[in-house]
């Protein structure tokens, strides 16, 4: 009788035969949708903070364009004036236009007229080179602008 009493306190054993198949199944499934980002930065981001802040939701219709000093790297080189990233590539304001079109040409037609520009501009940069920025922009009717911000105590960004 003692061996009938044991016999029912004990739980079934699971089989793990279809782990590994999960597993690799999981390992697939992420692999196919994780992004790499694919800039690297080559001039200095340190973005002011704002209180008021809205998150861009659709990646996909975003057009970014970086403007700071250049990396320490490249600081012996190239100097300690403010530049501009586009792509992988640093670039003069005049180049600012021809990139924008070309983006846009890469963008189904049903979205370009929802495209946005987010400038990610160090707090360190003068106002001018942003403003010569959207100048270009409005040459080629680019109007929609973002500036990308830290969300967080506005009084840090005065000095």
């Amino acid at each position: 009788m003692k061996n009938f009493r044991n016999n029912k306190n004990k739980l079934p054993v699971i089989s793990t035969a279809s782990l590994p198949d999960i597993v690799f199944m999981l390992l697939f499934f992420f692999m196919t949708v994780t992004t790499i980002k694919d800039n690297t930065l080559l001039v200095d981001n340190n973005l002011p903070n704002a209180t008021e802040v809205k998150k861009l939701e659709k990646k996909d219709r975003i057009i970014e364009i970086f403007v700071g000093k250049p990396a320490p790297e490249l600081a012996a080189v190239l100097g300690s004036e403010p530049k501009i990233q586009l792509d992988n590539k640093l670039a003069s304001v005049n180049e600012v236009s021809a990139y924008i079109l070309s983006e846009l040409a890469k963008k189904p037609e049903a979205i370009r007229n929802y495209v946005t520009v987010s400038l990610k501009v160090d707090k360190e940069v003068k106002v001018g080179i942003v403003s010569d920025i959207k100048e270009e922009l409005r040459k080629v009717n680019v109007l929609k602008v973002n500036y990308t911000t830290y969300e967080g105590d506005t009084s840090i960004n005065v000095q």
